[in-house]
């Protein structure tokens, strides 16, 4: 079993063949996807150009307005139609869309965070930029036409820049104002290495962009945002098991099999061990950031109980990050193995959880932080970027 233990097969004029067709694939599901869109399911993106299409009416309140929101949405042809539950300052990002026709908007919203994304993964790991491209986790993103590819840009900014652009990653934190949970950890994460150039700018960006929505779309869409929040809790305290294989956290799983109070009792033991890795990760990888943002990274899919797999493309920074340092320093015992699992993990698991009757995420997730943090130690700061 040397060919799995070593796998030396896999070489670097290998992998980047693959990776150029796992991308050429990805293309043809998109357009699969983008078609999908077009019919009578609908996409999660309806619930953005819906929100767009409100703001540029002039009446950004409406963004929020359920009865609005089915009624704009529907009368593309979908069937179905989506609450929007994304804080204010969004609406600056889905104004522009309002302006286009559905079927273009989509395309434009998916092409752009997408760039935005890929931008950010290819300047943090220049030579790796076949894996990517071809990332599969970016993948159910697009398909979705969701923001995980914006947050995750940000997300990646941030790990990448803090050591040298300290200001540059805060504010890119600080802009996750329009999905807050995913910058649970960002607080910790900097305090705990005593980042306080980043610390200060993200809460500047924040409460910049919070103050900027207020004065640009009033008190009144503020206020009917709140709204939303009643949306949202019926949705984590629903008990479809549609709805919660969908989710990729250990909360939702564990409530999906044991009921309620196991649900909370492993939602609070994964929120525990993310928080203690941001907290432990700068000890842990002394004299490298960049480890200790890929730990941090990692431990941020662990960190809510309300994520899902089309918010994972930030889990590319440690995916890669790994691959840099075993390219640096030598990959372990079955450790190629482990990262062809890992780099197929968020888009994987999604496909596997109807079939299978659970989300395989948390797992992934857990065992994505325990190589990371594997590597810290007397081996940390070996690498820079690939």
């Amino acid at each position: 079993m040397d060919w799995l233990r070593r796998a030396d097969w896999l070489t670097r004029e290998r992998v980047r063949g693959y990776a150029l067709l796992l991308a050429l694939a990805s293309m043809a599901l998109l357009v699969n996807s983008y078609l999908k869109a077009m019919g009578p399911e609908g996409t999660d993106f309806l619930a953005f150009w819906g929100a767009g299409k409100a703001t540029v009416a002039g009446d950004p309140a409406a963004a929020y307005d359920l009865a609005v929101q089915q009624r704009v949405q529907t009368a593309t042809g979908s069937e179905g139609w989506f609450a929007f539950v994304n804080p204010p300052p969004f609406l600056f990002a889905v104004a522009p869309l309002g302006v286009l026709p559905f079927p273009i908007a989509w395309i434009v919203w998916v092409v752009g965070t997408w760039s935005l994304w890929a931008w950010a993964g290819i300047r943090a790991f220049p030579r790796l930029w076949p894996l990517v491209i071809a990332y599969p986790g970016a993948l159910i993103a697009a398909g979705h036409g969701q923001t995980g590819l914006l947050t995750g840009a940000l997300l990646i900014v941030a790990a990448d820049r803090l050591d040298r652009r300290p200001a540059a990653a805060g504010a890119a934190i600080g802009a996750l104002v329009i999905k807050p949970h995913l910058a649970v950890l960002a607080p910790v994460w900097f305090a705990a290495g005593k980042r306080w150039r980043a610390f200060l700018a993200a809460g500047a960006v924040t409460l910049g962009l919070l103050a900027l929505s207020w004065l640009t779309f009033g008190s009144a869409t503020l206020i009917a945002y709140t709204s939303s929040w009643h949306a949202s809790g019926l949705l984590l305290e629903g008990t479809n098991p549609d709805f919660l294989l969908r989710m990729s956290t250990l909360f939702s799983q564990a409530r999906l099999l044991g009921g309620e109070g196991v649900g909370l009792a492993a939602g609070t033991l994964s929120a525990v061990v993310a928080v203690a890795a941001a907290v432990l990760a700068h000890r842990r990888f002394a004299g490298d950031p960049r480890g200790v943002g890929a730990a941090v990274l990692a431990a941020s899919a662990l960190a809510s109980p309300y994520l899902f797999n089309y918010d994972l493309p930030f889990l590319l920074f440690p995916t890669l990050w790994l691959v840099a340092e075993g390219l640096a320093t030598g990959f372990r015992p079955y450790e190629k193995l482990a990262l062809i699992l890992l780099y197929f993990a968020p888009y994987a698991t999604r496909a596997l959880a109807f079939p299978l009757g659970i989300n395989l995420m948390p797992l992934a997730a857990l065992a994505l932080l325990a190589l990371v943090w594997s590597r810290g130690g007397a081996g940390a700061g070996t690498a820079d970027a690939a």
